[in-house]
């Protein structure tokens, strides 16, 4: 069975469309392609309490849990809102680019 292709990436900002943090935007940590899920930072953040032990000193600590990626939409740094992306060819390369837009996606990681 082929791997499911998304249209995130590690590094994107993305603003979550539905749930409990709706409106929300944050930067993509990690991309968990077997869940079809995405950890972003400040985003679907609970309180875990841990107990002591050698290494740790236990207590409460704040951790952020993955989100699915149907409730994630790419974020158009044009006008800093949520926007549909596609993929074209461009200068022999496949791109994302947005598509009400036009901008072409840089592949970079978060500045």
């Amino acid at each position: 069975m082929t791997q499911p292709k998304f249209k995130v990436k590690r590094g994107d900002l993305v603003q979550v469309v539905a749930g409990k943090d709706k409106g929300k935007q944050g930067y993509i940590l990690k991309v968990v392609l077997d869940d079809a899920k995405a950890t972003v930072e400040g985003i679907n953040v609970v309180t875990r309490n841990y107990k002591p032990s050698s290494t740790n000193p236990g207590g409460p600590t704040k951790k952020n849990l993955p989100i699915h990626i149907s409730n994630l939409s790419l974020v158009d740094p044009s006008d800093g809102k949520p926007a549909k992306v596609g993929f074209k060819i461009h200068d022999g390369q496949k791109v994302r680019y947005f598509k009400k837009s036009g901008t072409v996606l840089n592949n970079n990681l978060k500045p």
